[in-house]
């Protein structure tokens, strides 16, 4: 597909370091350029809801790298003098980047929508030099006419033996995961540093058939039925039932655990300006409404100003659910992180 103004081109995440992909423009194109590495979800949708409307409006010609977090930012520790302007990375990881310094600092005078943000997510923009643009959570979305879950507690029921997918260790949610096991545990993963979470673990092995790194790879799973139900973040949950419209998604009463996604300007970015206008867009009330639709992104605002209906809200951390919703203390979970891969690996994978 070829545009006059904008480029979109996905980069091959084979290894760490990676250059990124650039395609040939019209002559007529803008001078101004950004490189985007974003989530490999909703890859259309976040092309045509705003990449595209962002170039068109700023005259800037985008190059964008798509993959999960974790992967992204590994490419960026590797190589710091990547092309990538702005990177989208899940908390945990706009955390792990902010202590190795790899983020410029922020001029947030130069983010008006930056006002319309709540002083914690404007503390946590200022802890990491990158700015929460939505919130997601962790829920449960199972096949109703082969399981019924109710509660968390119910991953762990025999009735699921072999039935069940669950995030792996190093994508946004796994981190999560363990949460979820300490509370089945009763016992607080801070508490003991994990103990008695990977325990639960280690019992909740019989009934998982995969720990998966996309969210996409599930939509076969349930299509093939090789799982009843699966833990995921809200933001697959679009996705997934457009591929199976019966596929219920619950976010148990008992609660549930938060993450933002976070927008950073790369330390040696040579297109800041339009990075940080880039970063203004987003956390626009317009573009903030319309990826808030299920037919976009699915993206949960951080714009005050939003407000969403009750049908807009659902699937999403908003209104009662991000009440609901418990935060991680990521600078914890990172000091622990290495370790906690090993344990995980040597549960889940032998």
């Amino acid at each position: 597909m070829k545009f006059k103004k904008v480029c979109l081109l996905a980069a091959g995440l084979v290894a760490a370091g990676t250059a990124i992909a650039t395609s040939g423009c019209s002559s007529k194109s803008s001078d101004a350029k950004l490189v985007v590495s974003t989530f490999g979800l909703s890859t259309k949708q976040m092309r045509s809801d705003v990449l595209n409307p962002f170039a068109k409006q700023n005259n800037v010609k985008i190059t964008t790298q798509f993959g999960d977090s974790s992967t992204r930012l590994t490419q960026i520790e590797h190589n710091p003098n990547s092309a990538v302007d702005v990177i989208d990375l899940a908390q945990n990881n706009a955390v792990t980047g902010a202590k190795k310094k790899l983020f410029k600092k922020l001029d947030f005078s130069k983010i008006k929508n930056f006002k319309y943000l709540s002083s914690d997510q404007q503390k946590l923009a200022k802890d990491t030099n990158t700015v929460p643009y939505t919130l997601n959570s962790l829920g449960i979305i199972y096949n109703p006419k082969k399981v019924h879950i109710k509660d968390w507690n119910d991953l762990w029921s025999s009735n699921l033996k072999g039935k069940i997918a669950i995030p792996d260790f190093t994508t946004t949610f796994g981190p999560a995961m363990l949460y979820i096991a300490g509370d089945h545990a009763k016992v607080a993963v801070p508490s003991d540093n994990g103990k008695a979470a990977f325990k639960a673990i280690k019992d909740l092995k019989p009934n998982v058939v995969k720990t998966y790194s996309q969210s996409s790879d599930l939509s076969n799973m349930f299509k093939t039925g090789e799982i009843s139900a699966a833990v995921v973040g809200d933001y697959a949950v679009g996705m997934l039932q457009a591929t199976d419209a019966s596929l219920k998604y619950i976010v148990p009463v008992s609660g549930t655990y938060a993450n933002y996604d976070n927008m950073g300007i790369l330390k040696n970015s040579k297109n800041a300006n339009a990075a940080y206008k880039f970063i203004d867009f987003r956390l626009g009330k317009a573009i903030q409404k319309k990826v808030a639709s299920a037919s976009s992104l699915n993206n949960a605002p951080v714009n005050s100003q939003v407000k969403l209906t009750p049908a807009e809200a659902a699937n999403k951390t908003y209104g009662d659910i991000a009440k609901r919703a418990k935060t991680i203390d990521f600078y914890y979970v990172n000091n622990h992180m290495s370790a906690w891969i090993s344990q995980w690996n040597k549960i889940m994978n032998q």
